[in-house]
């Protein structure tokens, strides 16, 4: 039996995770928090990094300049559609995103959403290990053999629910930090 494929798959939910928790802005702005939105451009729904280029000037401004100007209604129109709580400034020649200061209510809630996406990720972190226990009772090992397998997965998912506490952590900091 392999653990490293259980172990890639347990890597494969933390990175979901990650990608998730980018998606919860903390009063910053982030290139990333425009991951997902298409625009249309020439009635195909394009993704807005393929149509403009996304500059930070300062921590809460988001400077999105379109390599076709005439792109820029359709981004401004995809931004609000994305439903952000941002409202885009367009000024003819680029959007601009002014991202609000949070308030504290807003904070907590953003943390609230961080805990469950941690623990969506334990979730599926305790579903390769029980797809690994599973395929391990398939194989019919001698059951000593069997109890170390056993153990060895755990220690995986031990670790793995680690990382994914600590990242949480980090992002609550992160966000509860005015």
């Amino acid at each position: 039996m392999d653990i490293n494929e259980y172990e890639l798959k347990m890597m494969k939910a933390i990175e979901t995770m990650d990608s998730r928790l980018l998606n919860i802005r903390a009063g910053r702005a982030n290139p990333a928090m425009l991951n997902g939105i298409q625009a249309e451009y020439y009635g195909t729904p394009t993704p807005i990094q393929s149509l403009a280029n996304i500059t930070v000037p300062e921590a809460r401004q988001l400077f999105i300049k379109p390599f076709d100007k005439s792109a820029l209604k359709d981004i401004e129109r995809a931004i609000n559609e994305a439903n952000l709580g941002i409202t885009p400034t367009n000024n003819g020649e680029m959007i601009i995103l002014t991202i609000p200061e949070l308030n504290e209510e807003r904070r907590r809630e953003y943390v609230k959403q961080a805990k469950q996406i941690g623990e969506d990720g334990k979730v599926a972190v305790r579903n390769v290990r029980q797809d690994a226990n599973n395929d391990l009772k398939k194989l019919e090992l001698p059951e000593d053999e069997e109890k170390l397998y056993q153990e060895d997965i755990q220690e995986l998912t031990n670790k793995y629910n680690k990382i994914i506490e600590d990242k949480i952590k980090e992002k609550e900091e992160e966000l509860m930090q005015v």
